[in-house]
């Protein structure tokens, strides 16, 4: 089985630079201008109920049933949210809050362990029930913080919750292997991915 994860298009608050969050931000029209049809179908695609992972679904896979899971939205940055670092750059809970790592709590927020705690409970169960189903492929289109959960926590080779970066309209491709899962919760990752128009899947 092949794992598909997709990061949502660009947003204005992508362009912006700020935290979206939570927020139900959509695509803006360059965004969705600039997403391509992905290069395979999928008859179902498990998505962040916001609205720009959803548009992006549509865009990616057309036509596909989108079932949503709570679990997989992006990180709750509380009180950072519709702003960028600019912004706050005298403010010091947002100070305190990058000196530490990005790992306290956000103010209002989540702090990172509880993030991936929550996005991992998520992602788990679905790779288990598609392989009982014995599935070809399970596809996911979500966040970038989403991504960067998934792949620190069950992604080889392991890397650091910052050492993954998936572009606006791309993601990743794992493996899975039924063994492996089984000892270890792991996937083996196989190749980064873009689905947009100036740019093939790679």
């Amino acid at each position: 089985m092949t794992i598909y994860l997709f990061r949502h298009g660009r947003t204005a608050y992508n362009d912006e630079k700020r935290y979206q969050g939570q927020r139900d931000i959509p695509l803006s029209d360059v965004g969705a201008r600039e997403l391509a049809k992905a290069p395979f179908d999928a008859e179902i695609v498990y998505v962040s109920p916001l609205s720009r992972a959803r548009m992006s679904a549509e865009i990616l896979f057309p036509g596909a049933c989108q079932i949503a899971v709570p679990g997989l939205m992006e990180f709750d940055f509380g009180a950072f949210e519709g702003r960028n670092y600019m912004d706050m750059s005298d403010d010091a809970d947002y100070r305190a809050w990058v000196e530490g790592g990005c790992e306290i709590r956000c103010p209002g927020g989540e702090s990172r362990a509880e993030f991936c705690a929550r996005t991992c409970a998520a992602f788990a169960p679905l790779v288990e029930a598609a392989a009982e189903r014995g599935e070809e492929q399970l596809v996911i289109v979500a966040h970038s913080g989403t991504l960067h959960a998934v792949m620190e926590g069950f992604a080889l080779p392991e890397k650091g919750y910052f050492d993954w970066e998936p572009p606006c309209g791309g993601g990743y491709a794992l493996d899975f292997d039924a063994a492996l899962w089984r000892e270890r919760k792991k996937l083996r990752y196989r190749e980064t991915l873009r689905c947009t128009k100036d740019g093939a899947l790679c």
